[in-house]
């Protein structure tokens, strides 16, 4: 009873966050959301415009929201071109419309796909699936297992089976977390949303960590994310693996006594305006965002956050956390066996994002874990017939089949919650550095490439396996990170046809040094490319970056499903695999078309980006809000634009298709 009293008190404080919500109803109404100057009032331009003004959208400064009855047009739209074509003709006087800066009526879109539910491999891929391992406890590990218990005072039930915590068979492939426990350090002061399909606060293994003031549900608004749905259970799974306390019900989080927010986006469609407001929500408290969640892993969807979600996540990162910027965690998706890349999704290649695979308590990678180059590191989840055991929705129920990246990205998300324990003062880009430096590489047969700062990466792991004990030692002394500083090519023109087979087109780009010192960018972290390209087949396509180090970035591979005829159209991919680097010399993009077959393309145009580490900090500036044009070619000026130098190869340092390692084919 005292737990409930808990839960009660807390969801009254939580009223004060969710004050400002209102319910939609997008059945009756039509929403729209308005970025307009600041000096301009929302009252004026909702009069204006016959809007209801509903109030600022979430945390977005100068963007707000308007509300009218349920209309077929688009009615601000409508007016802002009426607007534009007096001003065009210099007939009419000074209108509150010319302070919109965006304007976007928002639609109900389809559900992201929760990450825990597993494609199965179909016969021919690698055969009939295997029966279960059959392994027997090391009497080593048991044996230290058993003192771990004594010593931390763990009685709940189902901890021994918690392999992915402490592993007592494959000993060493686990987390690496009971020393640091020892340690006195298991998650205080941390908070981790977790925004998903609701969090069962009334969960006797989850009512003692449960954080309702960063709680909301969006899609039966309200301050309690209560699961509602037969299937609402994946939130509340993965909340356990962060949070579940230490109390003689079910298992133990890796963060045992961090507190766990719950954010409930994905039971019902849901909006732009919504999901951006979900992403912010609560962010001088929620810490880290933990999104097991995506477009569909089917090797054939390519899908990207809107402008609004865009925005929210950059706002996040530059103001959460007090400006330390908020922590979000997503997982690269579970579409291997369709050969889906999470460079395919805009979430998992955002640089917001700390991308996190999966690897089998052995050590292998499971069938279903993608792999991009925008991946930063793995952790453990199913894989070879083992799941993982964690909460589940009801009062004492456990979970014995939770799996894929959904499993993975919550533990990677519980861990940085113990940095944060130790290391509040840490910001967005120092946790990447920081699980980027300690990550441990795998013993595995694959296309691991050394980096310049002499770290091993692979497109299949990542820098390698979180180590808890490596990460939260390394930030106990970490320097944090200089601000954020970076450097934008002009939009590189082509425009030629794409051999096909073996050859590719190869462009160059030239970075000197004094370019970087006017941008202010001392070394690299992030790097992104964005293309235009035509095809009748973009499955048929795979792209290469290769850095002045000779690191190749695969961006982009091919996909057996993917019969779009749609190709790339502002498409931005991300890679992490030269971190590090200075970023002077020449930088190499190869566009290959694979299939000698009826399907052609053009080559049309690409930019790179890149990101990373300032020179001096006190020239240091905050990158501004994205605009729905940025990346678009269409609407950069003519002086943005130079021609490229363009040559046919067929060189190919490292396959753009690997054989994986030792791949397990169950979950």
């Amino acid at each position: 009873m005292r737990g409930l009293s808990l839960v009660g008190l807390l969801a009254l404080t939580g009223l004060t966050s969710a004050a400002n919500l209102l319910p939609r109803n997008y059945e009756a109404n039509d929403y729209y959301v308005l970025h307009i100057d600041s000096e301009a009032a929302p009252a004026d331009i909702a009069k204006r415009l016959g809007l209801s003004h509903e109030g600022q959208l979430g945390e977005l400064e100068d963007h707000h929201i308007f509300s009218a009855a349920r209309h077929e047009d688009d009615r601000v739209q409508d007016a802002i071109k009426a607007r534009r074509k007096l001003r065009k003709r210099g007939a009419g006087q000074a209108d509150v419309l010319d302070t919109v800066k965006l304007a976007q009526k928002q639609k109900l879109k389809p559900r992201m796909e929760k990450r825990g539910i597993i494609p199965v491999i179909k016969e021919g891929r690698s055969g009939a699936i295997p029966a279960r391992q059959v392994e027997v406890e090391n009497p080593i590990g048991l044996a230290r297992q058993t003192e771990v218990r004594r010593l931390l005072g763990i009685q709940d039930p189902i901890f021994n089976d918690q392999w992915h915590l402490y592993n007592n068979k494959q000993l060493g492939h686990d987390v690496n977390v009971t020393d640091v426990w020892i340690q006195g350090i298991t998650g205080y002061n941390a908070t981790v949303a977790i925004v998903d399909d609701g969090l069962d606060m009334y969960s006797e293994d989850l009512m003692e960590n449960y954080f309702a003031e960063g709680s909301y549900d969006f899609n039966d608004p309200g301050p309690e994310p209560k699961p509602k749905l037969s299937d609402d259970r994946h939130g509340t799974r993965c909340a356990g693996e962060i949070g579940a306390a230490k109390n003689n019900v079910c298992g133990v989080g890796v963060a045992y006594n961090s507190k766990i927010a719950g954010i409930r986006i994905l039971s019902k469609l849901i909006t732009d305006a919504d999901e951006a407001v979900a992403l912010n929500y609560a962010y001088q408290q929620n810490q880290i965002y933990s999104c097991s969640w995506g477009p569909p892993d089917d090797g054939k969807s390519m899908d990207a956050p809107g402008i609004l979600i865009k925005r929210a996540m950059l706002n996040a990162v530059q103001k959460g956390r007090g400006g330390l910027g908020s922590v979000y965690v997503f997982a690269s998706g579970n579409g291997a066996a369709s050969e889906d890349n999470c460079n395919f999704d805009g979430y998992t290649n955002s640089i917001y994002s700390i991308t996190v695979g999966a690897v089998d308590r052995r050590g292998d990678h499971p069938y279903y874990s993608e792999k991009c180059s925008a991946q930063l590191v793995v952790t453990y989840s199913s894989g070879g017939g083992d799941q993982i055991v964690t909460t589940d929705v009801g009062a004492n129920n456990c979970a014995t089949t939770h799996g894929g990246t959904s499993a993975a990205a919550p533990l990677a998300a519980g861990i940085f919650a113990l940095v944060l324990s130790v290391r509040p003062d840490l910001t967005w880009r120092d946790m990447q550095s920081l699980a980027m430096q300690t990550a441990v590489t795998i013993d595995s047969a694959d296309d691991w490439q050394t980096t310049t700062i002499g770290k091993k990466f692979s497109h299949t792991f990542g820098y390698g396996k979180i180590d808890t004990w490596a990460i939260v030692e390394a930030a106990k002394t970490f320097k944090s990170l200089k601000p954020q500083a970076w450097l934008y090519s002009p939009w590189i023109k082509v425009n030629k046809p794409i051999p096909q087979g073996d050859q590719g087109l190869a462009v160059t780009y030239d970075v000197t040094a004094d370019m970087l010192k006017d941008a202010n960018l001392e070394r690299l972290e992030h790097v992104t490319v964005t293309m235009n390209v035509e095809h009748q087949r973009r499955g048929d396509l795979s792209l290469d970056l290769i850095s002045p180090d000779n690191l190749v970035s695969h961006l982009s591979a091919t996909r057996k499903n993917d019969d779009s005829p749609l190709g790339y159209a502002d498409w931005t991919f991300m890679s992490v695999v030269h971190w590090g680097e200075s970023g002077v010399g020449t930088w190499k993009v190869i566009l290959r078309d694979t299939s000698v077959n009826e399907f052609s393309g053009n080559f049309t145009d690409f930019h790179i980006k890149l990101f990373g580490e300032a020179i001096d900090p006190a020239k240091a500036t905050l990158l501004p809000l994205p605009n729905a044009d940025d990346d678009d070619h269409d609407f950069d000026k003519p002086s943005s634009t130079i021609s490229a130098t363009v040559s046919t190869t067929s060189l190919n340092p490292i396959p753009t298709t690997t054989t994986l390692p030792q791949t397990t084919d169950q979950p």
